[in-house]
Formats: C-alpha cells, structure tokens, sequence
C-alpha cells in the first residue's frame, strides 16, 4: 500500500482550507481548532458519566459482521457510566459510535464551536460521540451518508488509515454496502497482501490523532480507526453542497442500505458469500488490467 502522511497544520483560514483541502477533497489534521474550546479539558470519563451515565447505549465488538448481522446491529447493551468504568481499567474491545450525547444533555453544546468558518451545512442536531476501549477497532468503511466530517480526538490516541472513495476496488469493496471485504485490523504491522493482492496498489492517507486533534474527511473517504488506548472523539457532520452529493447521499442511506439489508434477510449465507466474490473479481480484473 502507498502510504501519505496527512498534512498537519495548527490553523488555517477559510481561503486556504476551501482551495487546498475541501475543493480538492484532501484530508487535514487541524490541531488548533479544539484548544480554545471548554470541551478541551472539561470532558473527561467522570465528567461524562455524572451527566449521562444512565442511558443505554449499544456496544460494538471487533468481530466483523456475520452472515445475519444486519447494518449497525449492536453486539450488547449497557449502561453508558458502566461502560465508561470497564473502558478506563484497561484494554477492552468494545466501543461505542454514533451517540448522540447532546440529546441527553443538551448544555454541553455549549462546550465546543462549530467550525462554520470553514465549511456550511453542518448538521447541528447531530453531533455524535465515539468511544473506545484501548484495542478495539473501527473497520474498514465509508459513512453512509457522504457527509463531510470534523472529527476530534479527546482522551487517548488513535491511529487511522484513510482512502479516497475511488479507491473501493482495490480494497474490496463489496456490493451494496459501504464496507471493504479485506482486513485492516494491524495493518500497520502486517497488510494481508496474500488473501488480498490488490491492496498492494491501494494509495492511502495515514496519521495518529492526539488529544485536541480534528481530522477533516471528506465525504466518501474509506476510513479505518483503532484505538490506541482508551478514548473518545466527536464527529461534527456536513451535507455534500452539492443537489448531487445530496441525493448520492440520500440513495445510500435508503436505497443502498436497505437492499443490503433485504438481501441479508432473504438470503444471508448466500449473500454474505456472494458479495465477498464480487469484490475479489473486481480487484482481480484491475490487477488483470494493469499486467
């Protein structure tokens, strides 16, 4: 896999940000954004649980998902404070994503700004959490929605690895879904180039997100996060600007995701088999193309 280091800067101005990253679609880690923010040293594991300790929230395991696993399907359920308790003790892979927090506790919007300078369309009743025990692992994919991403790293490190969308053949990406056949779990030690040949040619974009970092993505990018230690991180969301990344967005969430989950409904073990062929024949007619 080629691999680029995301380009880093402290701040950046609105001119700048639209010309070399977001008209571009380019990565960026901005690691100025957030420090003038309450959030910034306001959140933390005993701060959180004394707000919103009591809601339920679904947990995510590293295992990918089965034949029958339909999208987003939790592995278990669990108090949020419990959660927060295991995760601090030590490695626990689990994680949680998508959790809107703010619909709990809706003063701590207050805690952080939105970055409007840089970009409009900014979902604002839709700000979520991510949460993460050291170890556990964010596969392989896209957001379903297309939306452009400021996320923001707070307690703990995370390494992430990042494509731009045209890249999806090269790392299997299965039919109907969002997701890469391939695996990326250690895939800084050891890439499976032996099941997965084509990832060989894959170009991607690499960094490790600290405390106060915000990684822009662009819309449709592949990412792939592990945790490096216990941690969390907010993703501020965006819609395409365009009538055309709207509507893109749009057919993915209810025409995409939903024949997927028919076809899971219908026919899981056939389907959960079918899918993963499409992907390895088309990454076989690319590497067949380039000789």
């Amino acid at each position: 896999m080629h691999l680029t280091s995301i380009d880093r800067v402290e701040n950046i101005s609105a001119e700048v940000f639209r010309k070399k990253y977001f008209e571009p679609r380019k990565p960026l880690v901005i690691t100025g954004l957030s420090k003038n923010w309450p959030a910034h040293e306001k959140w933390t594991w005993d701060y959180f649980k004394s707000i919103v300790g009591e809601q339920t929230v679904g947990l995510y395991n590293n295992e990918r998902a089965g034949a029958k696993t339909l999208v987003n399907g939790a592995d278990a359920y669990i108090s949020f404070g419990d959660y927060l308790d295991m995760v601090r003790k030590g490695p626990v892979q689990l994680r949680i994503f998508l959790f809107n927090i703010f619909q709990h506790a809706p003063e701590i919007v207050k805690d952080f700004t939105w970055p409007d300078q840089l970009l409009s369309g900014f979902l604002k009743k839709y700000p979520m959490l991510f949460v993460g025990g050291a170890g556990s692992v964010a596969h392989m994919h896209y957001d379903i929605d297309l939306s452009h991403i400021f996320h923001t790293q707070f307690i703990g490190r995370k390494r992430v690895l990042l494509l731009e969308n045209r890249q999806a053949p090269y790392i299997y990406r299965m039919p109907f879904t969002v997701e890469s056949a391939a695996s990326f779990v250690n895939w800084h030690e050891h890439l499976d180039t032996e099941q997965f040949p084509a990832l060989g040619k894959a170009e991607a974009y690499t960094t490790v997100l600290e405390h106060g970092d915000t990684l822009f993505m662009p819309g449709g990018y592949w990412h792939h996060m592990e945790y490096m230690d216990s941690g969390f991180a907010m993703s501020l969301r965006a819609l395409d600007e365009t009538l055309t990344g709207k509507l893109n967005g749009l057919y993915h969430i209810v025409g995409l995701r939903s024949m997927n989950n028919l076809l899971i409904r219908l026919a899981p073990e056939w389907w959960y088999h079918y899918k993963r062929k499409i992907a390895r024949r088309r990454a076989e007619r690319l590497l067949g193309a380039a000789g």
